[in-house]
This record gives C-alpha cells, structure tokens and sequence, in this order.
C-alpha cells in the first residue's frame, strides 16, 4: 500500500454508513490538477444519504457497480441517476443517495485543472452530470474497464493517474490572466472586487466573465461567493459569533452570510455548523 494512501472502513455493526473507503493524494506531477483520488464501495445493503455543499471540486465518478441518485438543489427522483460521470461546479446543495451496492473510483479536480484534463469549456459541465462516453469517448470506456479488472485500489489509482497524465500532455496551456485571476479570488477570501480584477488585466468585466465560464465554468462573482462560503464555514469550526465571521468574510451583515448559506448549502448557519 503507498504511504500516501489512506484507509477506512466502518465497522459492519455500526448502525451508520457500512463503506469502504480509500483515498490518495495525487502524485506531485498532478498538484493543482487534481486534489485527491478516492476508491469508494459500499459493503453492507442499505439506503444512504449525504449532502455535499457548494464547493470548488469538480469530481470524475467511474463506477463498477450500482448508480447514485444525485439532485442537484432537490431531493434526487427516479429519473435522477447517475454511474460513472463529470460533474462541473454547482452554486447549491447537492443531494447524493445510494442504496448499498455502490462501487467506484472518484478522481477530484482543480477547477483549473478540470479545464486542462477534459479539454472542453466547463460551462459545459456546469450544473449538471455528463456521462464518462460524453466527457471523454472511447478512452473512458476503456479507462472504465481497465479500472474495473484492476485487483486491488492501489492499482487502481496508478491506472488513473497515468490516465491523466497522458491526457494532461496533449493539453492546451491555460490563459495565464485566468489563471491569476482565479488565484487571486481564492487568496482573498473571495473578497477581491470584480471590477479590480478585471481593471488590472484590462478586460471588461463582460470579457472576463465569459473567460471564466469557459475555463472554470462560473463567473468570478459565483466563484467569489463559493470561496466567501467556505471561508466562513471553516471560520464557524472555531468561533459561534455569526456577525463576527460575516464581517471577517466581507458580508454586508450576518442577514447576508444566512441567505448565501441557505442558497448554497439549504441550511441556515447554525443549523449547518450542528451537523459538522
């Protein structure tokens, strides 16, 4: 086993969740690509529910097993089923559910990094699934196949990470303005004013909209907001005054931070940090 892989499983008489899961970080060649790389299967039946909040991951599902129901802003229904997919970035709460046969391999891209790997606009992507055959073509396929004859995680991960390094070398180089652009967003807290950003490139604030759609798939006010909201939900691990850490967190008061939290989590602040 790599010493940078990571290991869990729950215990089978646990009333809670029954999963195996296994993480890595990715090889050094792949930092700002990818954060990390995930194997996932489900070992004893049940029905299984999580909410993923608003977040700057955009996830490459390969699954060997049973599909996930996800909704995106909703409670997912019948038709809302997905194996293996893309999904670009989602300004909202994002309902996962499985029913106790789920198995598969999940690679977490950069939103910068996504945008070399799939080597596609990620406005494409935005708020929604696409199927692994639609994102990446035959390749996928047969990335998908070879995954699932792998015998162990770890070889799976390798096969995964050779996988994108061998696209990552036909990539075409990132817009160097869109890229400090989006650093800048995520070392400011999300505070940085859209209209600097744009003034020291010497964009409009139109050109440099539609430049963000195409690389990451959101606009930098969208982006911004996401990086505010985590910001303050990490704040909220150390400190319970709310008007405190909107004020940390450039809000305009805390009745601002409450309605961004239940825009992009469906929770309200308190009721979120209670089930952290």
């Amino acid at each position: 086993m790599s010493d940078e892989t990571e290991r869990h499983r729950q215990d089978n008489r646990s009333p809670a969740l029954h999963f195996e899961m296994v993480r890595r970080k990715p090889a050094a060649s792949l930092a700002g690509i990818v954060t990390d790389i995930c194997g996932y299967r489900e070992i004893w039946p049940g029905h299984f529910r999580i909410v993923e909040y608003a977040s700057l991951t955009v996830p490459l599902v390969i699954s060997f097993a049973e599909a996930f129901a996800i909704g995106l802003g909703h409670t997912p229904g019948d038709n809302d089923r997905y194996a293996s997919f893309a999904a670009g970035l989602f300004a909202g709460p994002v309902m996962i559910e499985s029913f106790g046969g789920a198995c598969c391999v999940q690679v977490n891209f950069t939103p910068l990094g996504a945008r070399q790997f799939f080597g596609l606009p990620m406005s494409e992507l935005r708020d929604r699934m696409v199927g692994l055959d639609d994102v990446l073509g035959f390749g996928g396929i047969a990335l998908r196949e070879r995954l699932g004859e792998a015998s162990d995680w770890d070889r799976r991960f390798d096969i995964a990470e050779n996988y994108i390094a061998g696209r990552l070398t036909e990539a075409h180089a990132l817009s160097p303005e869109i890229a400090w652009a989006y650093r800048t967003v995520i070392a400011s807290g999300g505070r940085t004013r859209i209209s600097a950003l744009a003034g020291e490139i010497g964009w409009s604030r139109k050109h440099l909209a539609a430049k963000f759609a195409d690389a990451i798939g959101i606009g930098p006010k969208t982006l911004s907001r996401i990086v505010r909201f985590n910001r303050a939900l990490s704040l909220s691990k150390r400190q319970d005054d709310w008007a405190d850490i909107a004020a940390d967190c450039g809000y305009a008061d805390q009745a601002h931070l409450a309605r961004e939290f239940r825009q992009l989590a469906g929770e309200t602040p308190t009721g979120l940090a209670a089930t952290m």
